[in-house]
């Protein structure tokens, strides 16, 4: 009862396998405390990169706007020259080319493109397309985007920012659920102390060092110490390095207890006997008393 007591005590730091292994016999409710406080740092990270890197050149973009224009019935009113760049920076590009000619595609990591029926997305990956509505009008001018603009930014972070929470939790109740069967089979296989629900909560746990290499890679890549390149091949690590916990914890778990003194195999043969135990059979079979005496 002592050193369970000290094992939950200990639940909070899901660094090591030793402790990630520890939530598995933690409550439900610290699990998901410790989750809580690793997804909102999380979110917090995402909304500050996108607060920083991704906000102001949409500020700059909408004040590069002409005057008078709307997106209305489907097709954009444009009463400036186009092609024309709207803003750029590292992260993100914003330009209008009516006829999607190409020539105000810029370098950033992500290009976003207004044509004239229709709106583009560029990235590393190729690009994609999203037809304008044609039953509401948007209004594509400086003199209501602004003040547009002022009053929802701050409610689109704190949108993203419980979206990335709320997905976190969901995905890694998702993603416990199905690796805790394959856990609690490699504990049994290795006489570790975990039940199924240890195994969930386990499984629960070892996700987060993967979300937390995942903020820090998203600061730096911020910061502009990491390129996109170098980015996907962290966000792909992440995963992997959720599974290696997973393994690791599992290992790291408390061993079964097996018992105040060793079993006696009870499908042992008499062949198998070697040393001293063969030398006891033979004594046995001498003491006989019901041996034919005799030779």
């Amino acid at each position: 009862m002592e050193s369970s007591l000290n094992q939950r005590s200990f639940a909070w730091r899901p660094l090591t396998p030793r402790g990630v292994a520890v939530f598995a016999s933690a409550s439900l409710g610290r699990l998901l405390l410790v989750q809580l406080m690793v997804a909102i740092l999380v979110a917090g990270t995402v909304v500050w990169f996108m607060a920083t890197d991704w906000f102001p050149t949409i500020s700059a973009a909408i004040e590069h706007l002409p005057e008078q224009g709307a997106i209305q019935s489907g097709r954009l009113r444009w009463s400036g020259p186009s092609p024309q760049s709207l803003a750029e920076s590292r992260f993100l590009g914003v330009a209008v080319d009516l006829d999607h000619t190409g020539q105000t595609r810029s370098p950033a990591h992500l290009h976003v493109e207004f044509g004239q029926t229709d709106w583009r997305v560029y990235s590393l990956f190729g690009f994609l397309t999203a037809p304008y509505p044609k039953s509401h009008i948007i209004f594509f001018n400086s003199h209501e985007s602004k003040p547009w603009w002022g009053a929802w930014a701050p409610m689109i972070l704190a949108a993203a920012a419980a979206a990335g929470m709320l997905g976190l939790m969901t995905s890694w109740a998702v993603l416990a659920t199905v690796y805790c069967l394959p856990v609690w089979l490699f504990g049994l296989y290795l006489n570790r102390e975990l039940t199924i629900c240890g195994s969930w909560r386990l499984a629960g746990a070892a996700l987060m060092p993967g979300a937390l290499l995942m903020t820090a890679a998203i600061v730096l890549y911020g910061l502009g110490d990491l390129d996109v390149i170098q980015l996907i091949v962290v966000s792909a690590l992440h995963f992997l390095l959720g599974w290696v916990y997973l393994i690791l914890s599992a290992l790291a778990a408390p061993k079964l207890d097996s018992g105040p003194g060793p079993k006696v195999n009870p499908f042992a043969t008499a062949h198998a006997c070697s040393g001293n135990d063969a030398q006891k059979s033979s004594k046995t079979a001498s003491a006989n008393p019901f041996r034919p005496r005799g030779d």
